[in-house]
């Protein structure tokens, strides 16, 4: 059986993702306390793949994965998962809304709900935790005063009630989760490419790089910056391109990024999340 590897705890939108990565297959989830405990797990072969966020379309990248991504870790990319971030007012079974005494969950969860709990709960008391699938184990455990701000899958997990649906205050909140493995993925003909690189440090180099894909007509749809933590000033880009390394056009081109760059990783070419 498929061991997939996850940022846990339990109820966590990470879960969600690999329940919809292996929706209909058997698996074993093995959840971990960091994205660095996952890559390391994958790449001494304790699991068979890993499911790690990479970006968020309000809060913006997950720095843990791009690092690791950008090191010495020998992982591919292959595949990506989209999960829409809908937060949930969560209660014990037979709690009535006007019994909330307080309200629980991780910050930004609170964050992405300011207007809800401004309109629905003026002054009741809101509580900060490290997580939000903390914040459903707490209610979990209580007397029946609280709620937690929490996913379906948590509701799920802890036995509790959604008293309330899609809280959030911003509809269109997506987290981009990345299936990683020891593998390549397949060509599928309607994929994507990841790479990461560095550039010399002279004007226009970075120009230069970019241009390579417009020469040959290739659509970047992602490019995102680290530190390359190296000395101050020096960065590495994380890039995504439309289409598949197999493709003549994207492989000339990565061939050309990679004669003009002073650091070159190829990440993986793999499906298109629809």
């Amino acid at each position: 059986m498929k061991k997939i590897g996850y940022l846990g705890p339990k109820g966590t939108f990470s879960q969600e993702a690999v329940e919809k990565y292996m929706a209909g297959n058997l698996y074993e989830a093995v959840e971990f306390t960091s994205i660095p405990d996952i890559f390391m797990s994958l790449q001494n072969g304790h699991i068979d793949e890993a499911v790690v966020p990479v970006e968020n379309s309000v809060e913006g990248a997950v720095s843990a994965t791009l690092d690791m991504l950008s090191g010495d870790c020998n992982v591919k990319i292959k595949g990506e998962i989209a999960i829409s971030i809908k937060q949930n007012l969560l209660v014990k079974p037979g709690t009535c809304l006007d019994d909330i005494k307080y309200i629980v969950s991780h910050p930004q969860a609170i964050g992405q709900c300011r207007k809800y709990l401004t309109e629905k709960f003026p002054g009741v008391e809101v509580r900060t935790v490290a997580s939000t699938t903390l914040a459903a184990m707490d209610v979990a455990k209580g007397t029946g005063n609280s709620a937690a701000i929490a996913s379906e899958t948590a509701a799920r997990v802890y036995g509790l009630e959604i008293a309330e649906r899609d809280i959030q205050d911003i509809n269109h909140n997506f987290t981009r989760f990345l299936v990683l493995s020891s593998e390549y993925a397949a060509r599928t003909g309607n994929d994507k490419t990841s790479i990461l690189f560095s550039t010399e440090d002279r004007p226009g180099s970075l120009y230069r790089i970019l241009e390579i894909f417009n020469l040959w007509d290739i659509n970047m749809t992602r490019i995102e910056s680290r530190p390359a933590k190296k000395r101050l000033g020096e960065y590495i880009f994380f890039v995504d391109i439309q289409g598949h390394i197999e493709d003549e056009d994207v492989r000339d081109a990565l061939t050309m990024v990679k004669r003009k760059t002073s650091f070159y990783k190829f990440l993986g070419s793999y499906p298109r999340h629809q």
